[in-house]
């Protein structure tokens, strides 16, 4: 017997989807193609199910991000790409939290994870 599909937002972008996450191989999302990156980096994510755009988005995010490393001292920063300033405050940018690889559940400005300060996205 097959399961109905649900109704859902896509948890980055608040766009109506129709998830099938009790067949996923029923479901739209198991044909975008992802890279194993893009994979590995969605299983430490606090999203629920994302629509087929912001897929292909972190498809291409978790891509793009291999051209730069994580700094790992503050001479290695680059303003414009790990950072920007607000003020006398440096705000990280997405491309820094994905080149960090983890969520610090601080709910950031720009985290790449879906984590808010409310919890999850």
């Amino acid at each position: 017997m097959r399961e109905k599909a649900e109704n859902k937002e896509c948890g980055n972008c608040g766009a109506e989807i129709i998830c099938n996450s009790k067949e996923v191989e029923q479901c739209f999302c198991s044909k975008v193609e992802l890279s194993s990156d893009t994979r590995r980096f969605l299983t430490k994510t606090y999203f629920d199910c994302l629509c087929k755009s912001c897929l292909e988005s972190f498809n291409q995010k978790i891509e793009s991000a291999k051209s730069y490393s994580f700094p790992s001292g503050k001479n290695e920063f680059i303003e414009g790409v790990h950072f920007y300033k607000d003020g006398n405050m440096w705000v990280f940018t997405e491309l820094y939290h994905i080149l960090k690889q983890s969520c610090c559940g601080n709910g950031c400005r720009h985290c790449a994870y879906g984590f808010t300060k409310n919890g999850r996205s």
